[in-house]
């Protein structure tokens, strides 16, 4: 009998079929996923941070179960139903207040949502990202992606007035850091770009993400985000937060912002909000929000009833739990890996915020070593352990465990990444 593999194969083009792994899977619950061929794995990567409250959490499947009783889909640009308007009272209440939200489907749906509203809402034609930044694969998210050129290979001539600066990714920092302190080159940066590139009241928004994802799971400066909020005060200039991947409870914080202490003037969300479930949103201050007049954007399947269901149960877990949870198993589990690292120089560095977490394997000092890397993965899978890779070069294993993990669940991942290395060392 084919596998579920080779049957996609001979229907799903490669861009669809070439992925990370060759797996078919039946069942997932908790932690954990079941193949078509009867294993049994831990999965870390769940559905890349969307399942921030594990496989089939049972408090989600019947809340989604109940609406569909009721409602499957409407069109929120036609009327109104209580998941949409409940999910949006309590996440505007968890982020403090005078805040306004409006949901659509995926993170790069967000993102491009975002990127509208700081064009409208300003008037200015100008955005400016990061190198490393992943924000999405339509076309607007994807002109603000750089975290690796085959994302817009064949695709350019993208949005213009687009603009990309360092992050202060201090492991690959190109001037000497001192003391841990974020050196003066990345905010220095940013008077360069005014001065020679495009003028800030030109500028309609800056999007950065406060723990960089696809790029390598990197976490700035407190510092340095403070800077941006001042310097966007200064010149009327959004502050625009992605919070797709790092929200939602990801970094042991609702969202990853409060670790800064920095409010965004709005940001995007995607993934955990919907437990699973298609569901994104761009959440901002009400001031900003209600510059967004009808008409200026819309959607047919955003805030989808059956997915905001989802979202309101999810975040109740959450913040029923959940999120201290994160921040505690979070913190053991970088204890863990940090102790692997002493005895495995091969990582080069252990980073990371709650249980949205990396390590990066190196040679020869800093040379990305992206042969380990897979080396590692393919024998974790083996082993039993779904594990996938970050950054530019591939050469991070990152850790996206749910919020709901617990500290035996840590201990069989570190345990099997640790026989890991033995192996692909020896």
């Amino acid at each position: 009998m084919a596998s579920l593999y080779e049957r996609a194969c001979k229907v799903i083009p490669p861009v669809g079929t070439a992925r990370y792994t060759k797996l078919g899977v039946v069942k997932g619950e908790g932690s954990y996923l079941y193949t078509d061929d009867g294993r049994k794995l831990l999965d870390f990567v769940m559905g890349i941070g969307a399942n921030n409250v594990g496989h089939n959490h049972p408090l989600v499947i019947e809340a989604a179960r109940k609406q569909m009783e009721n409602l499957v889909h409407a069109g929120h640009n036609v009327v109104y139903y209580e998941s949409y308007v409940a999910l949006a009272e309590e996440i505007t209440k968890a982020v403090g207040g005078d805040s306004m939200i409006y949901f659509s489907n995926s993170g790069s749906e967000a993102n491009d949502g975002a990127i509208k509203l700081a064009k409208y809402a300003t008037e200015r034609p100008a955005i400016i990202t990061f190198i490393n930044a992943f924000h999405g694969r339509t076309m607007g998210a994807m002109a603000l992606t750089a975290s690796n050129s085959a994302y817009r290979k064949h695709y350019e001539g993208l949005m213009p007035s687009v603009y990309y600066a360092r992050y202060p990714d201090l492991y690959h920092s190109p001037v000497p850091v001192k003391d841990g302190k974020c050196p003066e080159f990345f905010m220095e940066q940013f008077k360069t770009m005014f001065d020679t590139i495009v003028d800030p009241y030109s500028v309609a928004g800056i999007i950065m993400e406060p723990e960089q994802g696809e790029g390598g799971y990197i976490v700035p400066p407190k510092e340095f985000v403070h800077f941006m909020r001042d310097m966007c005060d200064k010149y009327g200039i959004m502050l625009i937060f992605d919070e797709v991947q790092c929200g939602n409870g990801r970094t042991g914080k609702l969202y990853c912002q409060e670790h800064f202490g920095v409010r965004p003037d709005f940001f995007s969300t995607a993934k955990g909000i919907g437990a699973g479930f298609p569901l994104s949103a761009v959440i901002g201050k009400t001031s900003v929000m209600k510059k967004w007049l009808p008409g200026a954007h819309g959607g047919t399947f955003g805030g989808n009833p059956v997915s905001c269901a989802a979202g309101l149960a999810s975040l109740k877990i959450l913040r029923n739990g959940g999120i201290e949870n994160a921040a505690k198993m979070g913190a053991y589990f970088k204890e863990q890996l940090l102790q692997l690292q002493k005895k495995y120089p091969v990582i080069g560095d252990v980073r990371g915020l709650g249980l949205m977490l990396a390590i990066e394997m190196v040679k020869d000092g800093k040379k990305p070593d992206t042969e380990l890397t897979t080396k590692l993965i393919d024998t974790a899978l083996d082993k039993g352990l779904l594990l996938i890779s970050c950054g530019t070069y591939h050469n991070a294993i990152r850790f996206i465990p749910p919020c709901t993990v617990s500290k035996k669940e840590i201990d069989e991942a570190v345990t099997i990444l640790d026989s890991c290395f033995t192996v692909c060392l020896s």
